[in-house]
This record gives C-alpha cells, structure tokens and sequence, in this order.
C-alpha cells in the first residue's frame, strides 16, 4: 500500500510511519531472502558443471583405458558414485526449494511464528507444483480455525493496526495496584 492509501482509508500520519516501518522490515527481509537464494541458484549451476566435467571426465577415461579391466571396472564404480551424487544433490535442491516457497506463502498468509505452524503442517501431504504448493491451502484454513492466534489478520484479510498507548486513556486506572499505591502517596 502507498502513504496516499492509507491516508485514504483514514489513519493518521504516525500511524502511517509505524505502518510503513514495519513494511520496510518485511521488505528488507524478503530483499535478504531474495539475495540468499540468487546465491544459492549459482551454487546450483556450479554444482552442476562440476558434475557434468565429472561425467566428460569420466567418459574420456573409459575411452582410453581400452579394455584393461581393472581400470574399466573403476570407472563403472566411479559413474555409480556420481549417479549417486548427483542423485542426493538433486534431492537437497528440491527440498531446499520446497523449504524456501513453504516459507514464502507461509508469510504471505500471514502468520507470526513459522516455525510454530511448520510444526502443525503435515508436510507429507504438500507438493511443490512450479511454483505453487498444493494441499497447503486447506492445511492452513484447518489451523486458522483451530488456532488462529498465529496469524496475523482480521477477519477480512487484512492487518490489524493497534493504536500506541494506555488502552484505559491514561485514567486512574482502578485495577492497577502500582498506581493505586502512587496515588495513596500524592494525596
């Protein structure tokens, strides 16, 4: 949202700076994110390469060993190994994936403590399909309804903006036992 919108829809402008402050944090950690895993894509690629120079490797070794059968069988074992690496590689990435876009629609519904709704997900019964993670959805309306005190919007979707300050208005404050004592004192 822009200044101009919240102004619009009525909230003053110190609750506007508080409103766009704590949107700044939740850019700047998504910006931080973003640039995690840009680093982790070239990771990735280089990984990649160096398991197709393996392979070349590899290959041109079988071509010239001729038929020595030692060095033959060496190779085979050594293609194994590779097709194993490249096997748990490609297993890490896609969970590293999964992870990253569990995280990204868990904070864009809302919720406060990740971890603590990690733990409520059967993750078993979520797919990453591209880009999208199916079964999460109906998970999540599940755990809005049963604790929805780990999310935080309204009932409309949107956020809940508190005003700063003494919700009693600053009064006597009856139930405050600090207070009553004071005011024992200054009377």
């Amino acid at each position: 949202m822009t200044r101009e919108e919240l102004k619009a829809i009525g909230l003053t402008d110190e609750q506007i700076e508080k409103v766009m402050a704590s949107h700044g944090k939740a850019i700047n950690a998504s910006k931080e994110k973003a640039d995690k895993v840009e680093g982790l894509e070239s990771q990735i690629a280089d990984y990649k390469q160096q398991i197709k120079d393996r392979d070349k490797q590899i290959e041109e070794l079988g071509k010239s060993a001729g038929d020595n059968k030692e060095l033959l069988e060496k190779i085979e074992q050594l293609k194994e190994e590779n097709t194993q690496a490249t096997t748990e590689l490609q297993e890490k990435l896609d969970k590293q994936a999964f992870d990253y876009s569990l995280d990204k629609a868990l904070t864009k519904a809302g919720v406060r403590n990740a971890k603590a709704v990690k733990a409520l997900l059967d993750t078993e019964k979520i797919k990453l399909d591209g880009e999208s993670l199916l079964g999460l959805d109906d998970q999540l309306k599940e755990i809005k309804k049963s604790d929805a005190y780990l999310f935080d919007l309204d009932d409309k979707g949107n956020p809940r903006i508190v005003n700063p300050g003494n919700p009693n208005g600053g009064g006597e404050g009856g139930d405050d036992p600090f207070t009553a004592a004071a005011n024992k004192f200054i009377k």
